[in-house]
């Protein structure tokens, strides 16, 4: 599957109870030229792993004994040795509402356990690179299913978004609805460049990970209402 194009060295952790899984995932990566620098049955394991070798990515499943991956990733993000680690997270379906609590403990994206290789391969590196994994509209489905009520939700979630200027709250409510950065720009009359530039302040003004922590924060916050639009 390598074609032959000079890359940075990749580093992946792979995380799952069930071996074949592991195995099969390693292979699909060591044929792309991706290292995999541990394995883990079970999130302890994963943790104690991405402490030892500190890997650009891991492939996290959810459901494993002793610790979970919800759990495991939380510890993997908040641990300051891990800085530039990315979390995917492998799943059976994609409207398990473990998969939204995995996003907002941090996490930058989902795969399927039936991914394709070159998929799999695909967005390894694209996370690696420092993007989001998953489809705006993808994580809106997600949110819209599972998102708490303004009365049910802690107070630690509620963000303070008066850093945002009027033009990065647009930006932040269009996002949330699921248009990718081509059709903010249309809608917004905007150039990508622009559109790029005050995603990324808002990344930086919230401290948040990537667009997918965006697009989680901005229905946390009530920016953007469960089945509706931006309020």
């Amino acid at each position: 599957m390598a074609d032959g194009v000079n890359r940075p060295a990749l580093r992946v952790v792979i995380a799952d109870d069930q071996a074949l899984v592991r195995t099969g995932f390693g292979m699909i990566l060591a044929a792309d030229g991706i290292e995999v620098t541990a394995e883990a049955a079970d999130g302890a394991e994963a943790f104690a792993a991405v402490r030892r070798t500190r890997p650009d990515v891991v492939l996290m499943d959810i459901r494993m004994p002793r610790m979970d991956g919800i759990e495991a990733t939380r510890r993997i993000l908040a641990d300051g040795g891990s800085a530039g680690t990315r979390v995917i997270i492998l799943t059976t379906y994609d409207l398990d509402h473990y998969v939204y609590a995995a996003l907002t403990a941090g996490a930058s994206g989902f795969l399927l356990k039936d991914v394709t290789p070159e998929h799999l391969v695909a967005a390894v590196r694209l996370v690696q690179s420092g993007d989001a994994l998953l489809a705006p509209a993808i994580t809106r489905r997600l949110i819209e299913r599972f998102a708490q009520r303004e009365e049910d939700r802690p107070a630690a979630l509620r963000h303070d978004l008066s850093g945002l200027t009027p033009r990065e709250l647009e930006v932040l409510s269009l996002l949330a609805t699921g248009l990718s950065n081509a059709e903010l720009a249309d809608r917004l009359l905007l150039s990508p460049t622009t559109i790029k530039t005050h995603i990324g302040r808002i990344l930086s003004k919230l401290d948040l990970r990537d667009r997918v922590q965006a697009v989680v924060l901005a229905y946390e916050t009530g920016l953007v209402s469960p089945g509706g639009g931006a309020s």
